[in-house]
């Protein structure tokens, strides 16, 4: 997600900006273990949790990663200053949604202060949600492999395409809300598209386990 405050920049990281993306990397990785392993609910094993966790640490990471970096780099090209911040109220209603049984996905945001305009704040947002095509794009051949390269391949697949939809929502802080507020047909291609992409890979792949 990216958000507009009210500086020019070169692309770096202060100590807290790393400090929050670590913390919303780990909370996103557990939060996503808990709902494709949820072992509060049935005996799916300790070691499968331990292992979704790992696997999600490598998909989500990556995934949530690049779609605030994008954020992050489209902003700065447009002579904004911006870091990432986490919302930790947001982190723990991941966490519980999660329990039971679906996610919130709204770690936090990157913050950019300058003077823009409604198509440059639209660019910086859609940044995020088509990093995620790209990435899930790029994960899509590691399924054709068996076993954890597989399986890591159909999960950075899935969450890619869950994560451009959800954040495509035009609701709140969401990605979703800018766009449309500049361009309405870019919003309902890419929204769509994200929607197709979405429901069309779990038709067809459904989850990997």
């Amino acid at each position: 997600m990216s958000y507009r405050t009210d500086r020019t920049s070169e692309l770096s990281f202060s100590d807290k900006e790393l400090f929050d993306l670590a913390v919303a990397w780990v909370t996103l990785s557990v939060a996503f273990a808990l709902l494709l392993a949820p072992i509060h609910v049935v005996d799916v094993g300790v070691g499968w949790f331990v292992t979704m966790i790992g696997l999600s640490f490598v998909t989500v990471g990556v995934a949530f990663l690049l779609h605030e970096l994008a954020h992050k780099v489209v902003a700065i090209e447009h002579g904004q200053t911006a870091e990432f911040r986490a919302d930790y109220q947001m982190l723990f209603l991941a966490i519980m949604s999660a329990l039971i049984g679906f996610l919130f996905a709204a770690p936090g945001a990157v913050y950019h202060r300058g003077r823009i305009t409604k198509r440059e704040n639209g660019l910086i947002a859609i940044a995020g949600p088509v990093t995620n095509h790209l990435l899930a794009l790029l994960f899509f051949p590691l399924m054709l492999f068996p076993g954890i390269l597989g399986l890591v391949g159909h999960l950075g697949v899935l969450i890619n395409l869950f994560l451009a939809a959800f954040n495509m929502i035009p609701f709140g802080p969401l990605d979703g809300k800018s766009v449309l507020e500049w361009n309405k047909l870019v919003f309902a291609a890419v929204f769509g598209l994200s929607l197709v992409l979405l429901v069309g890979f779990y038709l067809v792949f459904g989850f990997p386990f």
